[in-house]
């Protein structure tokens, strides 16, 4: 895990947490900046997936020529 995907999920769930929040008391202020919070998490965990990803084909490329 690196460290683009803990803190997009950290992210992702702290915006959860604050649309949940303007859901209840009905503030759409707070739900919107949770929404954005959430979509920047996402986004920032699937760059770090991706990154994971490539750094997994990079090494068993690299394995393949070694052999």
């Amino acid at each position: 895990m690196n460290r683009n995907q803990v803190e997009g999920g950290i992210k992702d769930a702290a915006g959860k947490v604050q649309r949940k929040f303007g859901e209840m008391v009905g503030d759409e202020h707070h739900e919107a900046e949770g929404m954005e919070k959430q979509a920047e998490g996402k986004t920032q965990k699937t760059t770090g997936d991706v990154t994971n990803a490539v750094d997994r084909a990079t090494d068993k490329v690299r394995d393949a020529f070694k052999k």
